[in-house]
């Protein structure tokens, strides 16, 4: 896909917004629909909509052109992508032969990263669970997933579905999305509040509130990304040269700081040449003067 030079500054802005940061930008969700999508998928690509609320965009119209894993039917979706500047997509679509299917993917530099494919059974939507609403997950609010089950290290399509962090900050928490491995093929993703409750440690305890939706997913097909993109998505950007003694503060804004030698001001002459001292003199010559008037005319 080629794209062309930007003639105006805000198209100028917009590609230098979309550039390889040091610190990238939160990840949007393209949602899509395909040409024939049950009622099941429907309520699942809207219940995901909202809980992406802030952070993702959903077209309603379906796309007869779509076609993921086949050869070409990727370039709508690439298109889409770069005009949504989504990174991450969900796309359903129903069939006799695939019923209630989802395809997951990524996309790097707006073309196909890789995919998942899914097949959606036993779903439970939110309103089917009764839960205290002030547990509700805010809106902007990053999850945390728990992947159980040693199929996760074993079988490399679901090696394809989990993401390991090492550190985690329980304050920025308020939901937990639990995928356990039930089978080889099959994974139930459950979606729970969570609720930090006193332990008499530093670190809280954690309760686990199902709030839905619920669903079992069974994986049909994936596909890896190619070697040459996977090296080209793994390069960072070069990392900025810091420049010494200069610091950024959000009120100060850029400040530098500057070293100076001892100038060992104790041990300097002192010269009687000052002009602060003439000035005293004068002064002092000119009120002794005054006084003197001052008496004679007395």
């Amino acid at each position: 896909m080629q794209i062309k030079a930007p003639k105006t500054k805000r198209a100028k802005r917009e590609i230098e917004k979309r550039a390889p940061k040091l610190v990238e930008n939160g990840k949007k969700t393209l949602i899509l629909h395909g040409t024939k999508t049950s009622a099941v998928l429907n309520s699942i690509l809207t219940e995901l909509y909202h809980l992406k609320r802030g952070s993702a965009v959903k077209f309603s119209k379906k796309n007869e052109n779509i076609r993921p894993f086949e050869s070409g039917g990727e370039t709508s979706l690439e298109f889409y992508s770069l005009k949504t500047d989504c990174s991450l997509f969900v796309y359903g679509a129903h069939s006799k032969k695939r019923p209630n299917n989802l395809v997951l993917g990524r996309t790097y530099d707006h073309h196909i990263y890789d995919l998942v494919e899914v097949g959606v059974e036993n779903f439970k939507s939110m309103e089917s669970f009764k839960y205290d609403k002030k547990l509700t997950p805010k809106i902007g609010s990053k999850p945390f997933f728990a992947f159980i089950g040693e199929e996760f290290e074993t079988v490399d399509e679901l090696k394809h579905l989990k993401e390991v962090i090492e550190n985690l900050n329980l304050t920025g928490v308020d939901h937990v999305y639990v995928c356990t491995a039930i089978s080889s093929k099959s994974v139930l993703l459950n979606h729970c509040a969570l609720r930090l409750k006193k332990s008499g440690t530093a670190v809280p305890r954690m309760e686990l509130v199902e709030v839905g939706p619920s669903m079992d997913l069974v994986v049909r097909r994936h596909r890896l990304p190619s070697e040459g993109l996977f090296k080209d998505a793994m390069k960072a950007p070069d990392q900025a040269k810091k420049i010494k003694n200069v610091t950024s503060d959000v009120i100060e804004g850029k400040t530098g700081r500057i070293y100076m030698p001892d100038q060992k001001v104790g041990d300097m002459p002192l010269s009687n040449n000052i002009k602060g001292l003439k000035r005293e003199r004068r002064e002092a010559k000119q009120n002794k003067e005054g006084k003197k008037r001052k008496t004679e005319s007395e």
